[in-house]
């Protein structure tokens, strides 16, 4: 009984055989292209048909890779975005910082231009703290009388007259604004020369004069400054300017603007020296010649 498989199932040479045959042909077509390099064309054409699939077999990998990469990115921008930020607002601050120290300087530059130029004796002081009570317009600096001042002597900035010294200690002044209710300086205006009395309104940092008549001759923008009257103010110290004017039937009510102020910065100047009040005139006596004569008469 003859079990081969029938002809049809029949495959081929022994796998050995194929192999044989092909190992042998590759080094055929090694040796050719090594010799001729007739297989480049070949090759090229074989080159362009798999890039495609190539493409497609690394793609997996590429898109693992640019995914990492965007994260690591991301992560990367964000802080570097933070750290820009936070150099960012440190140097705003250091810019803030060399603004104010620039404008300080300049301040202090015309403060000494003008103990300069007026040739008086002042002491540079620097404001500490405002007055406690809301009602009253004070400040407290850190010279006292350890520094030779006195109650009484003007405070000065770089534009005009800022208040008086009314309290001293060892190392500490208090001074009232001239905005203080209880405050009042002596006056003229730079314009014609008239003389008044400014007095502190209060709490909102103006100045007033008071019993001028209606028909005074005064006018929006006038310029005031000290008369010098009272022996405590040198005069012409810029002090307000004018800035609202209301005529009635007797009196106007004039309100000014102080020139100077120290909400702008922190160092002042006193004038040193010896405060000399007014005194006032001694009245006359009546009966001073009738006296006189009967000395006179007594002596002849």
């Amino acid at each position: 009984m003859d079990h081969q498989a029938p002809p049809f199932f029949k495959h081929g040479p022994s796998p050995l055989t194929r192999f044989m045959f092909f190992a042998l042909l590759s080094l055929v077509l090694m040796a050719v292209d090594a010799r001729l390099n007739a297989l480049n064309s070949l090759r090229q054409t074989l080159s362009v048909a798999v890039a495609p699939l190539q493409r497609l077999a690394n793609y997996p990998a590429e898109l693992l890779d640019r995914t990492g990469s965007f994260f690591v990115t991301q992560g990367r921008l964000q802080n570097e975005n933070t750290a820009f930020r936070q150099r960012q607002l440190v140097q705003a601050v250091q810019l803030q910082s060399m603004q104010a120290t620039q404008g300080e300087n300049a301040y202090l530059r015309k403060i000494l231009g003008i103990h300069q130029r007026r040739g008086e004796s002042m002491v540079t002081t620097e404001i500490v703290y405002t007055g406690r009570d809301p009602f009253s317009q004070k400040i407290i600096v850190d010279k006292g009388s350890s520094h030779k001042i006195q109650a009484g002597q003007p405070a000065l900035d770089d534009i005009g007259v800022i208040g008086q010294v009314t309290r001293v200690y060892p190392f500490s002044s208090e001074i009232t604004l001239l905005t203080d209710k209880d405050q009042a300086i002596p006056v003229e205006i730079v314009r014609n020369g008239t003389r008044a009395i400014a007095f502190g309104h209060g709490q909102d940092g103006s100045l007033e004069l008071p019993f001028m008549a209606a028909n005074a001759d005064i006018q929006n923008g006038d310029t005031l400054v000290t008369s010098g009257i009272d022996g405590i103010y040198p005069a012409g110290l810029p002090v307000a300017m004018v800035s609202k004017i209301e005529r009635n039937a007797a009196f106007a009510k004039i309100t000014c603007t102080p020139s100077a102020g120290v909400n702008r910065h922190k160092q002042l100047l006193i004038l040193i020296g010896e405060v000399r009040p007014v005194q006032p005139p001694i009245p006359a006596d009546p009966d001073a010649d009738s006296k006189a004569s009967v000395q006179k008469k007594k002596g002849h």
